[in-house]
């Protein structure tokens, strides 16, 4: 059975970084893409990133997040990482890591192109 386990979430300061993590277990990681979506109190979840299955692969970011986050993958360790800099009060929200079977998606920022979600884990920045 796949699982993914979120880790990294916290408190931060307005123009301020964090760093998630998420493991991947239960599948061929190699071979799997990987994606970071977020939830915010009453509002729908969003496509954040989207990285395709071989390191250094292709990656998209939602223009709300462009420059300011990187998605990135270490295929030795089956983790994807979202790295988030600049933060902005409001990237507050649930971050939640996702993956599907395949080495690319023709549509990275839907959420039915995604079969796996992680638990998800809290970003709260304060302005």
């Amino acid at each position: 059975q796949v699982h993914l386990v979120e880790s990294g979430g916290g408190l931060v300061q307005a123009r301020g970084s964090l760093r998630l993590s998420c493991a991947v277990g239960g599948r061929t990681f190699s071979s799997s893409v990987g994606g970071w979506f977020r939830q915010a109190p009453g509002k729908e979840r969003e496509f954040v990133a989207y990285i395709n299955s071989w390191s250094g692969g292709g990656t998209v970011y939602a223009d709300s997040v462009k420059g300011r986050f990187t998605i990135s993958r270490d295929n030795a360790k089956n983790t994807i990482y979202l790295q988030m800099n600049s933060l902005k009060p409001e990237d507050t929200a649930v971050y939640y890591c996702t993956s599907a079977p395949w080495s690319y998606l023709a549509n990275p920022t839907a959420r039915q192109s995604y079969d796996a979600w992680g638990q998800g884990t809290q970003v709260t920045v304060s302005s």
